[in-house]
């Protein structure tokens, strides 16, 4: 949101969910790390005080939420309109925001997703390090929101979704490609923006220990949804042979089924 527009951001977000009837899941942040110095400010977007620029991605995102609510943002021209009159973004599409999803690197800014009534998003890394596990710090996070979700007491139900690198290894083949992932099996700490933060582990290994692992993964069993992050540079073939072989012998004991019912929804808070 440092990069964006948010008039023109929620035109073309209305505009996809129309065509897309209602089946978008859009995902926002700040944005990572990045090489460019304060590059926001190449693009014209000035005025931030935090070297992350974080402070400029949120206040894009309250102009982007009460855009797509509906209410009229631009003075109209009042030759056509009449003096003191506003017009909205068009189009507009009724309840994108309950599509919405904050990717929260903290603590924190869950806590303010949940204000803001849209959906969390949490990746595999935390701009936190307590000591404990990345998956309970991050089971943390998600109780705080949706904590406040309920103290906000917003009418929809909100949705959580936690990110994994999960590789299930079920034939040879797998075991060459993966072999190298296997040093990556526990949770690092490390520095990112300046803050001590918590990176989450790699999964790697037969289905019988992966299922064993992801249950015992606070997170995944407290999110209603699942993201797997895939190894983009193995090529489609490669990854939706992944992705097939996860849905296959894993997915189901952690209480997957197939969506055949309609639109995936929360749990209520």
């Amino acid at each position: 949101m440092r990069y964006e527009n948010p008039y023109y951001f929620a035109e073309e977000a209305a505009a996809l969910d129309l065509i897309s009837d209602n089946r978008i899941a859009l995902g926002i942040s700040r944005g990572s790390p990045e090489p460019a110095l304060r590059g926001w400010e190449a693009f014209g977007y000035t005025g931030s005080t935090d070297p992350r620029g974080a402070d400029i991605a949120r206040a894009t995102f309250d102009q982007l939420l009460e855009a797509i609510s509906g209410r009229p943002v631009a003075p109209a021209d009042p030759a056509q309109f009449g003096p003191g009159q506003k017009l909205p973004i068009e189009p507009h599409s009724p309840g994108l925001v309950e599509r919405l999803w904050w990717g929260a690197g903290s603590r924190d800014t869950a806590v303010w997703a949940a204000q803001k009534g849209v959906n969390l998003m949490s990746s595999t890394l935390l701009t936190e390090a307590t000591g404990q596990s990345f998956g309970d710090l991050q089971a943390e996070q998600i109780d705080l929101y949706r904590q406040a979700w309920k103290e906000a007491e917003h009418a929809q139900t909100p949705r959580v979704s936690v990110s994994r690198s999960v590789f299930p290894v079920v034939s040879e083949q797998d075991k060459q490609f993966y072999q190298l992932r296997q040093g990556q099996g526990a949770d690092q700490v490390g520095v990112i923006d300046g803050h001590r933060s918590t990176f989450g582990r790699t999964y790697v290994g037969e289905p019988d220990e992966l299922i064993r692992e992801l249950q015992n993964d606070a997170a995944v069993m407290s999110a209603d949804s699942l993201m797997l992050t895939i190894p983009s540079q193995l090529g489609v073939d490669f990854n939706a042979r992944l992705l097939q072989s996860f849905a296959e012998h894993v997915a189901p004991a952690l209480g997957w089924e197939p969506n055949t019912k309609g639109p995936t929804t929360g749990y209520a808070v």
